[in-house]
């Protein structure tokens, strides 16, 4: 997120009636609702945890203990059940 300059975007009198409330501080704006991004949506994280969580689940189909999974992915072991059951779950 980068700032903008609010005398170079809003009208005086809008900007003089802000002042009365914030002057010389920041203020943050948020998105209206409609405008909103879901998590991982601007990234690539949401498709690497979903590549991740599908290897793990198809690890632990072909064997592999919780505690084996846990050690390869660097995860706890009820990070690794969390994904099973979901995975389990979704199948």
């Amino acid at each position: 997120m980068s700032y903008r300059r609010a005398d170079q975007i809003l009208p005086e009198e809008l900007l003089q009636l802000i002042q009365q409330y914030v002057d010389g501080d920041y203020l943050y704006i948020p998105r209206k609702e409609s405008n909103r991004k879901k998590w991982g949506e601007n990234t690539a994280t949401r498709k690497e945890l979903e590549e991740r969580n599908s290897a793990v689940y198809t690890d632990f189909q072909h064997g592999a203990s919780m505690e084996q999974l846990a050690s390869k992915y660097f995860l706890s072991e009820k990070s690794i059940q969390r994904i099973v059951y979901q995975k389990r779950r979704t199948a």
